[in-house]
């Protein structure tokens, strides 16, 4: 594993690369989180024939608070710093797993022209921009609120740890959750609701690139009927993925139920197998 600093126009941002052969697959953090949430994948088979990289996020985890808040701190900010950091790293093309505000940072980079070989989304619904389209994709609750929040006291930590992660939560995610630039959240919140940046909605309506929905049937933001009922231009699989007793976070909840899904969508975009979604594919998941 690499683990390096790579110079951006807000800063250093922290990679972790596996530095291997094969597609490159980046994964996306959420809000608040950190690079390291990924650590089973990494851990996984996917390792031996993908190069695997993960980053912070500008204000999270080992990567420096933003220089320009006001434009980072946005999913059309944090796409510009991830395609700077892919240049630097010399990928033309890669495939993606975003997490939560990850995937919305993914699908805002396939609106700016990246050519993305497929991108998974966990736990993030594609919403139209502005207000309405937040409600119609993301469910009312007061939790939800911690995601906007400038500082969040111990306890609020602690709630928005669990409730993100589940019974991964852990002391390390609270420190990184209480490290973040605290300019972060609520400066996102009002861009989200701004209607800046693509619209998502439109994106997976329209765009041919792949597109894998694998959520947790406890999913706590996201709206799941909502996600469902979208008319998507390449749906891998035919069909949006649900792993039931999991929430927002399946990917270290239950990567042994998670890892096989996002296995085979790797496996079908390096073949070409993912290229046009004109049939379902029976996915067994393990007991």
């Amino acid at each position: 594993m690499l683990h390096r600093k790579i110079d951006t126009a807000q800063g250093q941002v922290a990679v972790l690369d596996s530095d291997g052969t094969g597609l490159p697959v980046v994964f996306i953090h959420g809000n608040s989180s950190c690079k390291e949430v990924f650590h089973r994948q990494f851990e996984g088979s996917l390792i031996d024939t993908c190069r695997l990289i993960a980053f912070d996020l500008p204000g999270h985890g080992q990567s420096d608070n933003a220089w320009d808040p006001k434009r980072a701190y946005t999913v059309t900010g944090y796409a510009e710093v991830t395609l700077e950091l892919l240049q630097a790293l010399e990928i033309d093309r890669a495939a993606f797993l975003g997490w939560s505000l990850g995937g919305h940072i993914a699908l805002e980079m396939v609106g700016q022209g990246y050519d993305a070989a497929g991108v998974a989304i966990v736990g993030t619904p594609p919403v139209s921009r502005g207000v309405f389209g937040m409600l119609k994709g993301f469910r009312s609750q007061l939790d939800l609120l911690l995601a906007a929040k400038a500082r969040l006291r111990p306890r609020e930590i602690e709630r928005f740890s669990d409730i993100c992660l589940g019974s991964a939560a852990n002391p390390q995610f609270r420190t990184m959750m209480a490290r973040t630039d605290p300019r972060a959240r609520p400066i996102l919140s009002r861009a989200m609701m701004a209607g800046a940046g693509h619209d998502q909605r439109r994106i997976v309506e329209q765009s041919l690139v792949p597109i894998a929905v694998i959520n947790g049937a406890a999913e706590p933001f996201a709206r799941l009927d909502y996600v469902a009922s979208l008319n998507y231009g390449n749906l891998w699989s035919g069909q949006c993925h649900v792993i039931e007793g999991i929430g927002h976070a399946p990917f270290i909840e239950a990567p042994e139920l998670f890892d096989p899904i996002f296995q085979l969508f790797i496996d079908d975009i390096a073949t070409g197998r993912a290229a046009l979604a004109d049939a379902a594919v029976d996915i067994q998941q393990p007991a």
